[in-house]
């Protein structure tokens, strides 16, 4: 019982302003990398700043994530097919993937550069490359208050993962300005603070994305949706007339959507037809009041739970 879900206009209307919600997101930050990119790796050969270029490096990556998740919702969105009987809401979870294992490994390579740094020659940077990256501070600031208050009203992994690449952008960004604004007044440990302050905006970097892919890969499997939309579910299914019991509710998050299979007890006395329209009647409300919800599978079974009682 889960083929061709109806939708009114209302709930379609809903789904779509989630999607363009989602995107509108994605393609702000992938602007504000591009101007970061620029500011950042000019003013990093400018004056000699190896944590500047790093972090410039860093927004390259942010701006290939921003693609990579604007692309992936887009094709979040696409009907069932053939091939695809469940949709492609996935793709959204799995640039959330690939935008965590890009920001782990981008660090990783810009750690190991730095590092070689130490062999040679070190130098204080000027000062106008710590005032560039308080500037970008301040901007990766605001996108991530921004991204992040999108991310949690649709509660996308992608988006939550940008967002957080925004923020430990920001706070990486923070740390160079900081330090290289007061390298100049250290003495002799002055030529040593750049390279340290992109080491540990590398190191920020690397946990940042392995807490995105933790979190993100536990939605790839399937685990059971937030206790808030379980409830909401029972509820609306309860509610339904000639619902006994929910007995068994699973709901699984897809990208930006949800999943349901529901097994609901119905007086043993009732006739199959008359089950089988109480099913229906669970599956519409649940993609009525939920527009959220991609589909609905709906198990009847005979009422034991208040024999059992």
């Amino acid at each position: 019982m889960s083929i061709t879900p109806p939708r009114d206009e209302a709930t379609i209307a809903v789904r779509q302003r989630v999607y363009v919600d989602a995107g509108r997101a994605a393609v702000w930050g992938l602007g504000v990398n591009v101007v970061l990119v620029i500011a950042k790796m000019s003013g990093g050969i400018v004056t000699g700043s190896a944590a500047l270029i790093a972090d410039a490096v860093n927004s390259i990556g942010d701006v290939a994530s921003a693609l990579a998740v604007r692309g992936a919702l887009s094709v979040a969105q696409r009907e069932e097919d053939d091939d695809h009987p469940y949709g492609h809401t996935k793709a959204e979870s799995i640039a959330g993937l690939c935008v965590a294992l890009l920001v782990a490994f981008s660090a990783g390579l810009l750690a190991i550069e730095t590092a070689k740094r130490f062999g040679g020659e070190l130098r204080v940077p000027a000062v106008l490359a710590g005032w560039i990256a308080a500037v970008c501070a301040l901007v990766k600031e605001v996108t991530y208050r921004f991204t992040a208050r999108v991310a949690q009203r649709l509660d996308s992994s992608a988006l939550r993962a940008t967002a957080w690449d925004h923020r430990s952008d920001a706070l990486g960004s923070a740390a160079v300005a900081i330090s290289l604004l007061v390298s100049p007044y250290v003495g002799a440990w002055g030529p040593y603070i750049d390279p340290i302050a992109a080491l540990c905006v590398c190191a920020m970097l690397v946990i940042t994305g392995i807490r995105i892919f933790t979190s993100t890969a536990r939605e790839m499997m399937d685990q059971q949706a937030d206790e808030a939309t379980v409830t909401r579910a029972r509820a609306v299914a309860e509610a339904v007339a000639g619902v006994s019991y929910v007995e068994k509710l699973r709901i699984r998050k897809s990208g930006l959507e949800f999943f349901v299979e529901i097994h609901v007890q119905v007086p043993g006395e009732m006739s199959v037809q008359e089950g089988h329209r109480i099913g229906h009647d669970v599956k519409d409300m649940l993609l009525i009041e939920m527009p959220r919800v991609r589909d609905v599978h709906v198990h009847i079974e005979p009422d034991t739970h208040s024999e059992a009682s």
